[in-house]
């Protein structure tokens, strides 16, 4: 299994709101941005990515293209190029309830606050499943290795890990595996031992699909500002460096590349300060779309109108998508993904094949879809890709009305 879908290059994994704080090199793409520090990678995010892997940016554009194996209807149960693995060696013995354990990164922005809630509906779908523990790291690597070091000792029949960062957590993950089967998802570690990684295409299809669509939108010498939310992220790093390579061959220019550290006052600052020095932009593309609607808002505080933008599935971005009237695209990092390590969970410990390496499906909105991801009732923050609208509790226990 390639570490964090790569091959030899190191990556680290993923995507939503941040809250400034931690100050690791790899901090998570979703979870707390590391601190800006001025004249540093923190506060520009022009350069291109040490992360870069042709071989795998190759692999996920063409993955991107491809129809996925599995049920219709059920995205977070199907495939792409899976290959088995027997896992009859894992099998539950002794009969009893299975006591599935998760260690998470953390729920400390809104996209990770409705995956565990996917997560924990799954859960209840499960009678065989008798115990559900979950230990929240709260963005601190420190804590997370703490966090599996405890879980190992639970008697959990099987581990569900979603890493805060990718090198730091990589031993402790492989002293798990010494102890009980591993399922690792959203983000990766620099280890195979997991009996699966589970992760949606990737940041470089994200990123090609964003950029792509900017390219299609504007003319050859177009202005591109790029917002960027955290550097040193596997998912976020390969995002931008695909949007850069299809930036660069179209000769598109990236007039700016700032991170926002997720923060809707710091992007609105952004692009004011982008539309003084450069007096327009043809172009907003976004590695993640947390804050887009701040950006939108931006515009509108300037006295000028929206240029092609790139969102997310959330809510409030699909929202605005609509109301006003935008030029957007938005490419999701679904969190239907959460529900996948407990099927997952479960088939490793009945003895079930599963594919080492299990990759999603990484779908995106368009205008000709729109319509059909706007969820009536649903809250600003809700992401629209949960794949939960069948499960216990919905809506309401994701915020909702029916």
């Amino acid at each position: 299994m390639r570490p964090r879908s790569t091959t030899l290059t190191s990556l680290a994994a993923l995507l939503g709101a941040a809250l400034l704080a931690g100050c690791t090199s790899d901090a998570p793409a979703d979870g707390p941005a590391a601190p800006s520090a001025s004249g540093s990678a923190a506060t520009d995010g022009s350069g291109d990515s040490d992360f870069f892997d042709q071989a795998e940016y190759d692999r996920q554009l063409e993955l991107a293209k491809e129809t996925p194996e599995g049920p219709e209807d059920k995205p977070w149960e199907q495939m792409l190029r899976p290959e088995f693995i027997d896992t009859a060696e894992y099998a539950k013995k002794g009969g009893g309830d299975a006591h599935l354990c998760f260690s998470n990164a953390g729920v400390f922005n809104p996209w990770r606050q409705v995956g565990l809630k996917n997560m924990r509906a799954e859960v209840e779908l499960h009678k065989e499943i008798g115990k559900f523990t979950v230990l929240d790291a709260q963005g601190k690597d420190d804590k997370q290795i703490s966090d599996i070091q405890e879980l190992t000792g639970k008697g959990c029949d099987a581990l569900i890990v979603s890493p805060n960062t990718t090198a730091t957590l990589t031993p402790a993950v492989e002293r798990a595996c010494e102890k009980v089967p591993v399922i690792v998802f959203d983000r990766g570690v620099e280890t195979d031992c997991a009996v699966t990684f589970i992760s949606p295409v990737g940041g470089y299809g994200y990123g090609a699909a964003a950029a792509d669509f900017l390219v299609e939108k504007t003319e050859p010498g177009a202005k591109i500002l790029a917002l960027r939310i955290s550097p040193g992220v596997d998912a976020l790093e390969t995002r931008w460096s695909a949007a850069k390579r299809a930036f660069d061959k179209a000769g598109v220019e990236v007039v700016d590349a700032k991170f926002t550290d997720g923060d809707p006052a710091r992007t609105k600052s952004i692009v004011a300060d982008a539309l003084t020095r450069h007096g327009e932009i043809d172009g907003v593309w976004m590695d993640s779309g947390a804050t887009a609607v701040a950006a939108v808002e931006a515009f509108e505080d300037a006295g000028q109108e929206v240029p092609p933008i790139t969102g997310e599935d959330q809510q409030d971005f699909l929202t605005a998508w609509k109301e006003k009237k935008l030029t957007a695209v938005a490419p999701a990092y679904p969190t239907f993904q959460w529900r996948t390590p407990v099927i997952a969970a479960l088939k490793i410990l009945g003895g079930e094949e599963v594919p080492k390496e299990w990759t999603l499906p990484q779908p995106v909105i368009t205008e000709a879809d729109l319509d059909d991801y706007l969820e009536p009732g649903m809250p600003p923050l809700h992401y629209a890709m949960c794949g939960c609208e069948e499960l216990p509790g919905f809506p309401e226990k994701w915020g909702g009305k029916e």
